[in-house]
């Protein structure tokens, strides 16, 4: 068995399986593309089984065939060799590769002293009864980088109080959600900041076979920052019962694509006026809120939210420059796979949220991924190195996360998925899951050493 380096470097939760190296055919010497590698994170393993083994390989899984197969014409048992060699001949060798290399695989890659991240490509394999087997194959691994002085990276650390004119303006947008529309009852003209209850119809000017533009019982706010000028000049002085015209320009940058750069006359009736009424800011409003005695309760709690999520805030910002500083600090290569998964994870993420917003399977399935991979690579890539900095910080701070801890957090996860906790950890444990959540605590607990370690 020898090792050969050709490239290097970066990591995984567990070791590569050389069971998952794709045989070639009988007597071939085969040369297989994957996915691209970091070159700076590869290494190149070449396996060399000797011939008696390869035989002895074989003979152990054919007799296992002529055991178990059921071919018409044979009793059990009593099938021929070579009727089994050729039946089964792709499983076979398949199966004489998977007891011949994963071991020597392993061993090969201890040797080197190395973590392989990934699942390793074969460049060449040969394979055939009574011959060596003979297997190159590359792998990403993670390499070995330094975080001496991680500790004296700094990032600001932002105050978390909440300011007086931050809860005012917090409470004047609680009172405006609550607003109503309420119709005038004297007898008056339209003034800025009343809402004109209008009908209206629009032509399109040069455009005969455009469809007319129409709305009943519409609310227009005059002067208001989203209503168009033209109407807030005609609206202005109006009262109810009079039919005005209106001609509106609208811009080329227009939201609505159909009437951008287009000149539309209207006729427009106003029907009736009316004003925008904001709640005062009394115990009366308290209550309608919620089940609050008085407004000095709903202040309080509206406060203590806001800290709460100022607080949030604040430290996912502050992690995110700090992550963003380690990053700068420790420069490494990191493993093309571990960066490509991550990319499958942030796409998934942003499709949930696509498909939450209604977007439908078949819309989705005519983006662009190719340039929605591209788009995301600066991000995952930023994001795996914070993750194996965090890795290897919490090594050298001496992290752990106790059994205790992570059955509290499965415990949560079956209550949000409103599965059994038994169920959910048996699937974890089968699946690899409660590694990886402890390594995720790890990480959390890593992280929030760092942000508490930062000076006010």
């Amino acid at each position: 068995m020898s090792s050969t380096d050709t490239l290097e470097n970066t990591p995984q939760p567990e070791t590569a399986e050389a069971a998952h190296i794709h045989e070639g055919h009988e007597h071939t010497h085969e040369h297989q593309h994957g996915p691209v590698l970091n070159p700076d994170c590869t290494r190149e393993l070449v396996l060399d089984v000797p011939a008696d083994e390869v035989s002895k390989a074989f003979r152990g899984v054919v007799r296992s065939y002529q055991k178990y197969a059921r071919i018409p014409g044979f009793r059990p048992g009593k099938v021929p060799e070579s009727v089994i060699r050729r039946r089964f001949a792709a499983e076979i060798r398949k199966e004489v590769i998977d007891s011949l290399l994963p071991e020597r695989f392993n061993k090969g890659v201890a040797e080197l002293g190395i973590k392989p991240v990934g699942q390793p490509q074969v460049t060449e394999l040969t394979i055939d009864d009574g011959q060596p087997l003979h297997v190159k194959a590359v792998f990403e691994y993670l390499t070995d980088f330094s975080i001496d002085g991680y500790k004296d990276v700094i990032v600001e650390k932002p105050a978390v109080e909440v300011t007086d004119e931050e809860f005012h303006r917090e409470m004047e947008e609680l009172r405006e959600s609550r607003a109503t529309i309420e119709p005038v009852e004297e007898d008056r003209a339209l003034v800025d900041g009343d809402w004109a209850q209008i009908s209206y119809s629009g032509t399109i000017a040069g455009d005969d076979e455009a469809a007319p533009l129409a709305g009943e019982d519409s609310l227009v706010e005059v002067g208001g920052k989203d209503t168009v000028e033209a109407f807030t000049t005609v609206l202005r002085g109006a009262k109810p019962g009079q039919e005005l015209k209106a001609e509106v320009i609208y811009p080329a940058d227009y939201p609505d694509a159909k009437l951008a750069n287009k000149t539309v006359a209207y006729d427009v009736t106003v029907k009736a006026i009316k004003k925008r009424i904001v709640p005062e800011l009394n115990d009366d409003f308290a209550k309608e809120m919620g089940n609050y005695e008085n407004l000095d309760e709903l202040k309080n709690r509206v406060r203590e939210h806001m800290a709460n999520r100022k607080r949030r805030s604040v430290e996912a910002e502050t992690k995110d420059k700090l992550f963003a500083a380690l990053n700068e600090r420790f420069q490494f290569p990191v493993p093309e796979s571990l960066v490509q998964d991550q990319i499958d994870t942030r796409l998934e993420r942003g499709l949930r949220a696509l498909a939450a917003q209604g977007m439908s399977t078949d819309q989705m399935r005519k983006l662009d991924f190719a340039r929605l991979r591209a788009a995301q690579r600066d991000g995952a890539v930023a994001e795996v190195k914070a993750t194996l900095l965090l890795d290897r910080i919490a090594e050298a701070e001496g992290i752990t996360v106790t059994d205790e801890e992570v059955e509290r957090e499965v415990h949560i996860a079956a209550l949000q998925s409103r599965e059994p906790v038994e169920t959910l950890r048996q699937r974890l444990t089968q699946d690899g899951g409660l590694a990886r959540i402890r390594e995720q605590m790890k990480r959390e607990k890593t992280a929030n050493l760092l942000y508490e370690r930062l000076p006010a």
